[in-house]
């Protein structure tokens, strides 16, 4: 049986009350893709609904801590929060890294431990632009090549996907690396191929930042190809 888990790295751009000092003066930058990933709390929490499942999200901003980064990373921090004291960043991770990472490794051992099958997706969204260079694609899906149960869901999820809606411009493993550190890495160490899957889903946020109907029906289409890939 598959267990479905949904989880959201990025989903605000929030500064806990005893570190705003140290983002002072820095509004524009919490704002922006670098802050938070915008729309990514919204699509979690649709497809948590849609499957029924467990949703573990933070609202922090990335900035103060990344989530999705393995502790020694060199990412971890942002540059403002590198600046603060070695106490001061070993609170935030007490505070608001660990909480989240034991989390979503508990409710994938309690799955495992029930015999179940994990089919974890994280929800991100990139920017349409990055350093002058646009990303030509809608949606990518993330994951590691040598996975083969996340390689036959990512090959499906994007079969049924272009079968639904041929205009949609999706890639696998774009535009970055699944096997990149970062939560499911981290949880690929622990679990093996035929416990866990795990897959990072990332919106294009020109659809985000567009909104109205086009925004709702991807949506839409994202769950109803996610529920008809599993079922194959």
């Amino acid at each position: 049986m598959d267990t479905f888990i949904i989880t959201c790295e990025h989903g605000g751009n929030r500064v806990p009350a005893p570190y705003r000092s140290l983002f002072r003066g820095q509004r524009t930058l919490l704002n922006s893709h670098r802050g938070y990933d915008p729309g990514s709390l919204v699509m979690a929490k649709a497809l948590a609904n849609a499957f029924a499942a467990p949703l573990v999200t933070s609202t922090v901003s990335r900035l103060l801590i990344d989530l999705n980064r393995s502790i020694g990373h060199p990412k971890l921090f942002s540059a403002v929060t590198r600046a603060a004291s070695a106490q001061t960043r070993a609170q935030i991770i007490e505070d608001h890294y660990r909480p989240h990472r034991m989390q979503v490794e508990r409710l994938v051992g309690q799955a495992v431990a029930r015999g179940d099958r994990v089919i974890h997706i994280s929800s991100h969204s990139f920017t349409a632009e990055l350093d002058g260079k646009v990303r030509g694609t809608d949606i990518g899906l993330l994951y590691h090549p040598g996975r083969r149960g996340e390689v036959e869901l990512a090959v499906r999820w994007k079969e049924t996907l272009a079968a639904l809606t041929p205009e949609l411009r999706v890639r696998r493993n774009y535009p970055y690396a699944g096997k990149a550190d970062g939560l499911t890495s981290h949880l690929r160490a622990r679990f093996a191929h035929s416990d866990y899957v795990g897959i990072e889903l990332e919106v294009n946020q020109g659809i985000v930042f567009a909104a109205g109907r086009r925004w709702t029906a991807l949506r839409c289409m994202l769950i109803e190809s996610l529920r008809t890939a599993c079922a194959a």
